[in-house]
């Protein structure tokens, strides 16, 4: 069984790399339809539309061009590379709206800035070749 450390992590938007990355989350989600009738003992279901979320949480570098291209309201095409972007590694794309963008700062740390986003179509599970 393979598994992979989470610095191995590659983020990218378009074909910019975002720098300083500290952590992303991507999750995905099915829609339920329910089908019950009378007279059925249990509920019962069918697959509905998916759809998928995330987030990207960086350190703040208002220089950087992936960070640039991630306005509020923005469509991009983001690829999340878990395990690196090396040959034969599997990675996440597809297009996203960018939902929010949250900045923070405390006296003792780094200025963070966590981005938002919403997928809009299908998100693709491919491999590098």
């Amino acid at each position: 069984m393979a598994n992979h450390s989470g610095s191995e992590g590659v983020v990218k938007i378009g074909t910019f790399t975002m720098a300083e990355t500290r952590s992303y989350t991507l999750t995905e989600t099915g829609d339920t339809i329910e089908d019950s009738v009378m007279g059925d003992s249990y509920r019962t279901f069918k697959t509905g539309m998916k759809s998928w979320t995330g987030s990207v949480v960086c350190f703040w570098d208002e220089t950087e061009s992936a960070q640039s291209a991630l306005t509020a309201g923005a469509s991009v095409t983001l690829n999340l590379y878990p395990e690196g972007n090396a040959s034969t590694d599997k990675y996440y794309t597809g297009t996203v709206l960018v939902t929010s963008i949250e900045r923070s700062a405390a006296f003792d740390g780094m200025v963070e800035a966590t981005f938002s986003f919403q997928g809009t179509g299908t998100l693709t599970e491919s491999t590098l070749a």
